[in-house]
């Protein structure tokens, strides 16, 4: 598959992460189907942070077999690497959350547009690593597996701009087009970008770097979605809400495994 056509497929696969942000311009629901939303969102991302880690599991285990016939240096480095990228991404997020709230000055409670633009950064991150994949697959000849993980990504990613869309319909004024677009842009942009990296450059510590990046942003979104959760005194709903994203998720993976990706 020549780069041309790669860079479109994964352009598509990550630009289907706008046909779940429509969500956010549903006029204000109850407080129920609130809670129930947000759960949703909350499942969807604590399957991505669960499938992430064990993406990036799979190269340390390589390395762990080659350590133990006594090459460590692989898997000192890639464990490394993993810290880092996991360290950054959560306290960067904090970070960044705690500076915004001060420049606002209104509340110390973080906005649901907040909210979204750092959901969509925690996925942009990881659709930057499926991007690598993609790309890495379609560099090396494996053509049916490059376009598996265009269709099984895309899929993922659909259900990945509903994780976004959904802490917006928490707040009392609606999200405005342009703001889903750049919202969408920050969440399926990277893929495109990741593709074209993974076509050129076959570099494991960076698809290592960029999954410990996303777990550790996605672990604090995912916090802050259970806080208000928490808020709504609708366990049970939010329990069920959270059961259903997971699922969700787990679904279109499976979905992408079953096909031989």
């Amino acid at each position: 598959m020549s780069l041309t056509d790669t860079v479109i497929l994964g352009a598509i696969a990550g630009f289907t992460i706008f046909l779940g942000l429509p969500v956010a311009r549903w006029k204000r629901p109850h407080p129920s189907a609130q809670a129930f939303l947000n759960a949703i969102a909350t499942g969807i991302l604590l399957f991505l942070f669960w499938d992430i880690l064990s993406k990036a599991r799979e190269p340390i285990n390589a390395a762990l077999d080659t350590a133990r016939e006594g090459e460590a240096a692989e898997l000192v480095q890639l464990l490394a690497i993993l810290a880092v990228g996991f360290a950054v991404g959560l306290v960067g997020l904090v970070y960044v959350d705690r500076l915004l709230i001060r420049h606002r000055k209104v509340s110390n409670e973080t906005s649901p547009f907040q909210l979204a633009l750092m959901i969509a950064t925690g996925i942009g991150v990881h659709n930057f690593s499926e991007g690598l994949a993609i790309g890495q697959a379609s560099r090396s000849g494996a053509l049916e597996l490059a376009t598996i993980l265009i269709v099984g990504f895309g899929l993922h990613n659909a259900t990945e701009g509903f994780g976004v869309a959904a802490p917006l319909t928490l707040g009392s004024a609606r999200a405005s087009w342009g703001f889903l677009g750049l919202a969408g842009l920050i969440g399926g942009g990277p893929t495109f970008l990741g593709t074209v990296l993974g076509y050129s450059v076959q570099a494991i510590p960076v698809f290592v770097f960029c999954l410990a990046l996303a777990a550790g942003s996605i672990l604090y979104v995912v916090s802050e979605l259970l806080h208000i959760g928490r808020r709504f005194q609708v366990p049970e709903l939010v329990s069920c809400g959270v059961c259903l994203g997971f699922a969700a998720g787990f679904g279109t993976d499976l979905l992408l495994t079953w096909a031989g990706a």
